[in-house]
């Protein structure tokens, strides 16, 4: 019994440990805005969020063997309840995917779960969506189409990319586990074998709640963050990337490719509760590009910059057949939203950084973790914190 007792409670040791990493606001990085309950998009009622991660093996990549460093995100608008939502999209630099935008720019509404995984697992999550529709029989028609909106961005530095090991179970996995609670960030998900900005990427989440006239709205967003050179990296208006250049670099077995200094993408999701139509939709995930540039993304060359903006407001919009009214927040009240996507992201992205862990891939790739302390020692040199 005692034997089965401490087995219980090192496990929920470990996973109270993995709830409790550290967030940017944790280690004393400062920010603007008020954030909600969960600081994550899960704040925006009824959005929830599930992964998959997928970690196995070590040292020489083999394809088909690994190591493996990669997963699957799924983002569900309304939860497990189909109905579809406002929406439209942006993209900064289009070296990347996300299908099905284009019926969403046609019809502004997006009608299925937002999946994020790596660049060469896009079909099969995709093809894996469909079956979950089928499965769970998200659609009550006996006919129906769709279009799932899934995204990617390139974990080959640390996972055997050619291996195909993201399946169609992973993708039920991360569409089975979502939740409307507090989240996951780092090295998990979609985001497990990402870079950032000179450090480990990954998944990160951030959330800003604010007023407009007698109304309280929340924006929420997560990101998969992947981009970015380190002489770049920017955090609270310092430097960091600059002043951690010798230190912490990647270590780089691989064979030469066309890889260069800042190659990589970042998918980002906004959320929002606030009344907007899919024009004003556009216009969010437009100022999304703020925020990644306020810590050092340009939108280089080989980067996939796409974003996707939803609103949950006007429940009874989607129509097939009847008349509907909506409301609409009025384009002179949208700043505060626009502030609010920007802080957002720039602290989701961090975020993520601040919670991912040094990992080691293929060939003894590895990509490090960002160093709290040295980071907090720089932001005190320029008088950011005491």
């Amino acid at each position: 019994m005692k034997y089965i007792v401490a087995i219980c409670l090192f496990l929920l040791l470990q996973t109270f440990s993995m709830a409790q990493k550290p967030r940017a606001r944790d280690i004393g990085i400062p920010f603007n805005g008020v954030t909600g309950k969960y600081n994550a998009i899960t704040d925006v009622k009824g959005v929830e969020v599930g992964y998959s991660t997928i970690i196995s093996g070590q040292g020489k990549n083999i394809r088909g063997k690994g190591p493996v460093r990669t997963g699957v995100t799924a983002i569900l608008p309304r939860g497990r309840n189909n109905n579809p939502v406002f929406a439209n999209w942006y993209t900064l630099n289009g070296n990347g995917e996300m299908t099905g935008t284009t019926w969403i720019t046609e019809s502004g509404f997006l009608e299925t779960p937002i999946m994020i995984t790596n660049t060469n697992s896009v079909g099969v999550v995709r093809d894996a969506v469909l079956k979950w529709f089928v499965k769970t029989g998200w659609y009550k028609e006996d006919f129906w189409y769709t279009y799932p909106v899934v995204a990617e961005t390139y974990d080959g530095f640390l996972n055997d990319i050619y291996g195909f090991h993201v399946k169609e179970e992973n993708a039920y996995e991360a569409l089975n586990t979502a939740k409307s609670s507090s989240l996951q960030e780092g090295n998990v998900g979609g985001g497990t074998g990402m870079m950032c900005l000179g450090f480990k990427g990954g998944t990160g989440t951030s959330s800003r709640v604010v007023k407009i006239k007698d109304s309280t709205y929340t924006v929420g967003v997560l990101v998969q963050s992947n981009f970015g050179a380190k002489r770049n990296l920017t955090i609270a208006g310092v430097p960091v990337g600059r002043e951690l250049k010798d230190t912490m670099n990647y270590v780089l077995n691989a064979p030469p490719s066309y890889r260069q200094e800042g190659d990589g993408s970042i998918i980002v999701v906004v959320a929002t509760d606030a009344p907007l139509l899919p024009h004003q939709l556009k216009r969010i995930a437009a100022r999304v590009p703020v925020g990644v540039g306020i810590v050092g993304g340009s939108g280089e060359n080989g980067s996939g910059d796409i974003f996707i903006a939803f609103s949950t407001a006007n429940p009874s919009a989607f129509q097939r057949e009847d008349f509907t009214k909506v409301e609409e927040l009025p384009n002179d009240l949208i700043n505060p939203l626009f502030d609010a996507t920007v802080q957002a992201v720039e602290e989701a992205i961090l975020n993520a950084m601040v919670a991912a862990e040094t990992m080691e891939g293929i060939n003894g790739n590895k990509a490090y973790g960002l160093p709290h302390n040295l980071v907090i020692d720089v932001l005190k040199k320029y008088k950011r914190i005491k």
